[in-house]
Order: structure tokens, then sequence, then C-alpha cells
């Protein structure tokens, strides 16, 4: 079973930064790509960035120049930057490894989310 934890949620003004961070069972992250999501209250979870294993980031196109992903090798973490936070970026941020299936896209790993940490950006 995968166990994966998020941190360095709270609550901000628009403009504020937050930095987040997420540490992952076993060697998820070490040997996989990893990818930060996020749910919106009433909305489905939604995509937001990624890394690959070789360092190429991808970014969902309205946090794009503001949000920026990591990844520490030794520690097995991931890590998520946000920068110039809007309140439209409010939602619980979750965290997960990914893998790109032919034919489907990229896809999370494990079924095992963690708990989430909570962002709110107040306007």
């Amino acid at each position: 079973q995968v166990q994966l934890v998020e941190s360095g949620g709270g609550l901000v003004q628009a403009g504020g930064s937050l930095r987040l961070s997420c540490t992952g069972s076993g060697n998820i992250f070490r040997v996989n790509p990893a990818g930060w999501f996020r749910q919106a209250p009433g909305e489905e979870r939604e995509w937001v960035a990624r890394i690959t294993k070789d360092g190429i980031k991808t970014y969902e196109d309205s946090v794009k120049g503001r949000f920026t992903i990591s990844k520490d090798y030794e520690k097995n973490a991931v890590y998520l930057q946000m920068n110039d936070l809007k309140p439209g970026d409010t939602g619980v941020y979750y965290c997960n490894a990914i893998e790109y299936v032919w034919a489907v896209g990229w896809r999370a790993i494990s079924d095992d989310w963690g708990q989430g940490t909570q962002v709110t950006v107040s306007s």
C-alpha cells in the first residue's frame, strides 16, 4: 500500500506564496515521474503540474509562470512552490506518482491518495 503525505497548505491572501511538500513510501518518487493535483470545492480533481524522471516540468495553463514543481531524489519527496496565488487556486492539493499510458495519457499510479493539504486564497 502506497502512503503519500502532503503538507504546507494554509490560508494566504491573493498574491501570496506557499510551498507544498509531499513524501511517499518506498521509492515511489525515485523511480517514477511525479505530479501535483488539486480539487476545488464541488469540482473534480485536476492535474496541476508534473515532473518526469529526467526533470522535464509541465504545468496546467492557469499556473504557468507562478508554480514550480521540483523533486528531491534523496528524500523521495516532491515540492510545489506556488507564487502569486489567486482565489482560483483554492482547493485541496494532492501529490502522486504518475505514468504515461499509450492512448490514455498521464495518469496517477496509486489509487491510495493521501489526505491532501488545504490551500485557501482570500481576495
